[in-house]
């Protein structure tokens, strides 16, 4: 009886075997590499700082400078600073995606990963789906500070889960961006700071503080076809009336394009990184 010497496997064959999962294993697999992620935040509480104070820091500071200079007083100010506290409060936390991916891979992290059975991809789907934790911490938190400060949003408890749901995907899909960045990039702190100097324009030019119509001319335009100013708008129509417009659709195929345009190039990259 003929049998198959294991040094007869060419080479690279038996990586590809290894390799090869499906996608029941995939799902598992990526779920386990979730629970890994939690439990670092579990170990290092410290993690959870910027979705934990910067919410109640910014929402304090920006209502009592901004708020009677904007709208006359805090309570009228509260229906606009709170989704644009939310919006930029939660986008800039996805940018701990790629940071922490980048810190993985620069300490080996992921080479030990691969000699283990599991799927290749399983690793970065597991940081990002881990992350949406943060978002969600960061929403609740935003809503509940403003509801302390005297916020009643009228559009009802459904239309502001509604908005704190469209605020996490909107954020899951843009760390598609910064895990790209973190995949490509030499550094941790280079992931920081490409990302910070994406990030801020966008969310400091929008609507988020601020109305457009008070801003110069040349501004505005910027401001009306930014896509967070699209996001912020969605938000408030949610939370504020429980209208669902134009702004939303736009967030949520904003949101499909850069899940559609980064997410086949990150895990490229990754898989040549890896």
């Amino acid at each position: 009886m003929r049998t198959t010497s294991v040094t007869s496997i060419k080479p690279g064959a038996e990586r590809e075997l290894k390799n090869y999962t499906s996608f029941g294993q995939t799902i598992r697999n990526s779920l386990t590499m979730a629970y890994r992620g939690l439990l670092k935040i579990r170990r290092t509480p410290e993690q959870l700082f910027d979705v934990t104070l910067q919410p109640i820091i910014f929402t304090l500071m920006f209502t009592y400078i901004f708020g009677g200079a904007i709208s006359g007083d805090i309570g009228s100010y509260l229906p606009v600073i709170i989704p644009g506290i939310l919006v930029q409060t939660v986008i800039t936390t996805s940018i701990v995606t790629g940071v922490q991916l980048r810190e993985d891979m620069d300490k080996g992290v992921f080479d030990r990963f691969k000699s283990l059975p599991i799927a290749r991809i399983a690793p970065l789907a597991g940081a990002l789906l881990a992350d949406t934790v943060r978002y969600t911490i960061a929403t609740v938190l935003t809503f509940t500070m403003g509801y302390i400060m005297g916020y009643r949003p009228e559009g009802g408890l459904e239309h502001v889960a509604l908005a704190g749901i469209l605020v996490i995907v909107c954020a899951w899909a843009i760390s598609w961006i910064f895990a790209f960045f973190g995949v490509i990039a030499r550094t941790a702190s280079s992931v920081q700071g490409i990302s910070m100097l994406v990030l801020f324009p966008l969310t400091f030019l929008s609507n988020a503080f601020v109305p457009v119509d008070t801003m110069p001319n040349w501004l505005q335009w910027f401001v009306n076809i930014n896509p967070v100013s699209h996001l912020v708008t969605a938000v408030r129509d949610l939370a504020n009336t429980g209208h669902v417009g134009w702004d939303l659709g736009i967030s949520l195929i904003g949101a499909a394009v850069i899940v559609a345009i980064f997410a086949p190039i990150t895990v490229r990259a990754y898989m040549r990184r890896t």
